[in-house]
């Protein structure tokens, strides 16, 4: 496997004139703020650059090249499989009510022979992550995992974008299914939040739409609870996640607010709200969002069957971005400790992350989490 990563901003133009594997490429994927996404110049010029390649992509709250997180660039990674293929299926989804059956259509397409894994980009603010994740899930071989993330927008929550090709759009998703037999891909996801104040039953909720906890307005709740910070809503809620946990649930997920309903009292979340499940509220704890990239790192090598990664995808929530601060590239170095000095990283902060539970393949919608996507060929 072969890789190269140029970077571009609307300030310096591109980190170099000219790249090294034009001819050779066969995926790209890129990364980057909506407003560098929509700079049709620059996703021309990597179509230019890459004639031969499959170019996929999603708009960010910040982009992961290497050891560094920047904000408001472009970054391309292209990569060169030498004993793999693979195949790229979008759709365009209405609304969160579709979610599901664009999950399985899009695996539909992909399913074929040697399929080995498929990573998924979606739009983040139309589109219901729990259902995708489930559409996907269903519908693929069970060896087959899912891993990938929903787009975002720094902490605006405005305008998410994915790009197929030199074309961004909203409402959109894309797919990469990976197939060969000496492909080996491994992933992990872990938080690394605590839990505090009482857990409180979800007593009325609609998909991904919270209405109460014990009885009483969830948002009204939700207020008393952030004090100050409830001015600052939808955005100060990444800085306190919900933690999810009942029946229906495979162990405990999180959960991200992408809104508010003052009108209705309600509040929208990036994936499922089970009625009937309980939820507590998360803060950070520094050290321990460091540790948790380190466990999704480890937990994705452990499946790559002693083979080194050349290269790992990276997908952090904007919660952990705005929570660290001016340590966030701490996660990205406790991540490369893991996984040695030969592994490309690249990725990007998301309004929400799709990964397996640890023991599993079926994949799951995330929040507040490291989502480590690792890749090699034996």
């Amino acid at each position: 496997m072969q890789t190269e990563q140029l970077t571009w901003s609307a300030l310096a133009g591109w980190s170099q004139e000219k790249p090294r594997m034009e001819t050779q490429a066969q995926c790209v994927l890129a990364f980057g703020s909506p407003q560098s996404l929509q700079n049709a110049g620059a996703l021309d010029q990597v179509g230019l650059w890459y004639p031969q390649a499959v170019i996929v992509g999603c708009s960010t709250a910040g982009e992961i090249c290497g050891m560094s997180v920047q904000d408001n660039t472009l970054v391309v990674t292209a990569v060169h499989f030498e004993h793999s293929k693979l195949r790229v299926a979008s759709a365009m989804v209405g609304n969160a009510l579709d979610s599901y059956q664009t999950g399985a259509a899009l695996a539909a397409e992909l399913n074929a022979p040697g399929l080995v894994h498929v990573m998924v980009l979606s739009d983040g603010l139309h589109v219901n992550g729990t259902a995708l994740a489930d559409g996907l899930r269903e519908n693929l071989p069970s060896p087959v995992a899912v891993t990938g993330g929903l787009a975002g927008d720094g902490e605006r929550f405005q305008n998410t974008l994915v790009c197929v090709g030199t074309k961004a759009s909203e409402k959109c998703v894309a797919a990469i299914g990976f197939y060969g037999e000496r492909l080996r891909v491994g992933y992990g996801s872990m938080g690394g939040w605590d839990s505090f104040g009482p857990e409180r039953l979800v007593t009325r909720s609609s998909g991904n739409v919270l209405f109460e906890l014990d009885g009483q307005s969830a948002l009204d709740l939700y207020k008393r609870y952030l004090g100050e910070h409830a001015k600052q809503l939808p955005s100060s809620a990444l800085l306190f996640p919900l933690a999810l946990r009942g029946d229906s649930i495979n162990g405990s997920v999180v959960r991200t607010i992408l809104a508010v309903d003052e009108s209705k009292g309600s509040m929208t979340f990036a994936g499922d709200v089970p009625q009937g499940t309980h939820a507590r509220l998360m803060k950070a704890n520094f050290d321990r969002l460091i540790d948790g990239a380190a466990g999704a790192a480890r937990v994705g090598l452990e499946r790559l069957d002693s083979f080194a990664p050349d290269l790992a995808i990276l997908i952090s929530c904007v919660g952990r971005k705005l929570v660290l601060k001016q340590r966030v590239e701490e996660e990205i170095e406790s991540v490369r400790d893991v996984l040695g000095p030969q592994a490309t990283l690249a990725g990007f902060y998301s309004y929400g992350e799709i990964c397996p539970h640890e023991s599993l393949t079926k994949c799951e919608l995330h929040n507040q989490t490291m989502t480590v996507t690792t890749f090699a060929e034996r």
